[in-house]
């Protein structure tokens, strides 16, 4: 990362820090169209991963480096212009997970590699747009990049000095050319980000505890447990995100499980009394009630129920309970309070992806359908019971949920 302002120029910058928002895009415009969806589709077939990170131990000069675990292809830190920053990034998916069909080799999509930096405001905020820059790149498995590179010295050597000009030269390091700044931008604040960052891992239906897990610290920009499935990359992130990472290097080879396995006492020797214990109380953190808990009962089962209720003589039990009949609801935890999280919830419920629930409605006054809104999910009262209908929608593979 360097500064290359000409002298005199952007004068207020000196001295202080600037943030930076790395990005990995599609570059083809026909992929742009439909990325909100590639990317949802890619979150369920990789649950729990990332598509871009920061190579913490090999990055130089970067400050209070952020994911956003809602947004799986953006990072962010803080650097000095002023001083030495290099970032390494690791891309976890390749060109070919994104091909219609699924080409080996070299047919891979190309993606965007996007840096948009920007100063400090009058608030404090980096709102402000400096600069931005990218490059493309084509991401394959070792095999394949080593296959690609030779394919393209190859046919670099058979075209002649005339033809070698029109292609840009080697480089030992990545040139970045500059660009207009990445649309939407969404900033990563000290707020806890929106979004359904702990529903994959600590949410399990159907069981009495599946209450998502929290830190019960408020501080961290971001609430997650770490897991003992957690690889010493990813935990080096979560030390990261949770104010730890002054003890990143110490723990460079540790996974989730080797960290879990540390005792206070441990953490305490290695980190010293006020670090260690803050430490072993996130490793440890405690469960938390979610904002909102409701109960919903899918109507097909209800109507059968019903139908075998009425098939057989109604005997009453000491209990009151008409021939023992009882429905089966399911508990739905929520966090969040939006349409978005809902939608998840119930697609896990019916084992589908959120993706193929198109409206979530409400029955109102005399029958009609309301569409479900966050505010009115934040009107819901506590333990509110629902029948789940499904309606099939116009579009393919997709329905419309209705709770009545």
């Amino acid at each position: 990362m360097l500064d290359n302002r000409k002298l005199g120029e952007l004068p207020e910058i000196n001295g202080k820090l600037v943030k930076s928002i790395f990005r990995v895009v599609f570059h083809d415009r026909r992929l742009q169209y439909t990325e909100h969806q590639q990317l949802e589709g890619w979150k369920w077939n990789r649950p729990g991963d990332r598509i871009l990170d920061i190579d913490i131990p090999m990055s130089v000069g970067i400050i209070d480096p952020r994911a956003n675990p809602t947004q799986l292809n953006t990072v962010e830190f803080l650097w000095d212009p002023a001083k030495r920053t290099s970032v390494f990034i690791q891309v976890h998916c390749i060109s070919t997970e994104f091909t219609m069909r699924k080409h080996g080799g070299e047919k891979g999509v190309p993606f965007r590699v996007q840096i948009d930096t920007f100063k400090e405001n009058e608030n404090g905020e980096y709102t402000e747009h400096l600069h931005s820059a990218s490059c493309q790149i084509k991401v394959f498995k070792p095999k394949g990049a080593d296959r690609k590179q030779k394919t393209d010295r190859e046919k670099m050597e058979k075209r002649t000095p005339h033809e070698k000009e029109k292609y840009q030269p080697s480089y030992e390091t990545t040139i970045l050319t500059e660009c207009s700044p990445w649309p939407e931008i969404t900033y990563v604040n000290n707020s806890p980000s929106p979004g359904f960052n702990s529903s994959h891992s600590s949410f399990s239906l159907g069981e009495g505890n599946g209450s998502p897990n929290h830190q019960p610290e408020p501080p961290p920009p971001v609430t997650d447990n770490l897991l003992p499935t957690t690889t010493p990359q990813e935990a080096q992130q979560w030390l990261h995100r949770n104010r730890f990472s002054t003890f990143t290097r110490l723990f460079t080879n540790f996974s989730g499980a080797d960290l879990l396995k540390l005792t206070r006492d441990d953490v305490i020797q290695i980190c010293g009394p006020a670090d260690g214990i803050r430490l072993f109380n996130a490793l440890k953190g405690r469960m938390v009630r979610p904002r909102l808990t409701i109960y919903v009962c899918q109507e097909s089962l209800q109507l059968r129920e019903q139908q075998q209720q009425q098939q057989q003589p109604q005997q009453k039990h000491e209990d009151g309970d008409s021939n023992g009949t009882f429905f089966v609801y399911h508990a739905i935890y929520l966090e969040e309070l939006t349409a978005v999280e809902l939608t998840e919830k119930i697609a896990q419920l019916f084992s589908i992806s959120p993706r193929q629930i198109s409206q979530i409605y409400k029955q109102g006054p005399t029958g009609i359908h309301v569409l479900i809104s966050d505010e009115m999910i934040q009107n819901f009262q506590e333990e509110a019971c629902f029948i789940l209908d499904t309606m099939k929608a116009e579009t393919n593979d997709s329905y419309h949920i209705i709770l009545k």
